[in-house]
């Protein structure tokens, strides 16, 4: 997986760089076919960014997280990425199955 790292307003040292490296890690122990990642760091007074959009295999998965840390808006970023990289999953493994999608309970 190739990964985009950028900053804005911050400066991107070593060691967010090797956190950023180590969590996209356990994205892709999820999903293999994840092909790039893009992660924009931003710093706006009190408040931490962390942005990505992540490509897969036939589709585009964005999430976002603001928090008082960095670290803490990349942990929350994570998890929102890794939540969306199942379910995304989910959806191809049914459709891989034959399964339709029902939004109705069946009897």
């Amino acid at each position: 997986m190739q990964i985009k790292l950028s900053g804005h307003h911050v400066e991107i040292t070593q060691a967010l760089h090797d956190y950023v490296h180590d969590k996209l890690e356990r994205i892709e122990r999820h999903f293999d076919n994840v092909t790039s990642a893009q992660v924009i760091l931003s710093v706006d007074k009190l408040s931490q960014k962390a942005e990505a959009t992540i490509h897969v295999a036939g589709n585009e998965i964005f999430a976002d997280a603001i928090d008082e840390d960095m670290y803490a808006a990349l942990d929350a970023l994570i998890d929102k990425v890794d939540r969306q990289i199942k379910k995304h999953k989910e959806k191809l493994t049914d459709k891989h199955r034959g399964e339709k999608a029902r939004s109705y309970p069946q009897p």
